[in-house]
């Protein structure tokens, strides 16, 4: 995706376009921006929302949602705070920042020049 795209386009990538190497992560951080745009959820909220809305596709376990949770976090993009529940157990709460928005928002502009150039080349070989 470096240099000059065939077909017209942009010449360079910008700077919030995705990394190849990182596709995963990103997209792991992008489905979490998203569902946190609707309101504060606790991180197996999270899970669970991400797995049903997406059919079961994307799924989350401990070992890979709460240090995403705690990028997010450093990043700025979301604020978690502790909250009470209702077996007495402090719960984190996490709630999507203003920065996390503009974030997401490019993101999703990200992903949407990821998916055109894709299909642009599987249409090609459709043909």
């Amino acid at each position: 995706m470096h240099g000059r795209p065939r077909g017209g386009g942009e010449s360079r990538l910008e700077t919030r376009d995705l990394e190849i190497q990182n596709l995963t992560r990103q997209c792991n951080e992008t489905l979490i921006l998203f569902i946190l745009m609707d309101g504060g959820r606790h991180g197996y909220q999270l899970s669970l929302e991400i797995e049903e809305t997406s059919g079961g596709l994307f799924r989350f376990n401990h070992g890979t949602l709460y240090p995403i949770l705690h990028k997010l976090e450093k990043e700025g993009w979301i604020r978690g705070k502790w909250t009470s529940g209702g077996s007495k157990r402090k719960r984190r709460l996490y709630v999507l920042t203003a920065k996390g928005r503009k974030h997401a928002a490019a993101q999703r502009n990200a992903w949407r020049r990821f998916f055109d150039a894709f299909f642009r080349i599987v249409r090609e070989v459709d043909r």
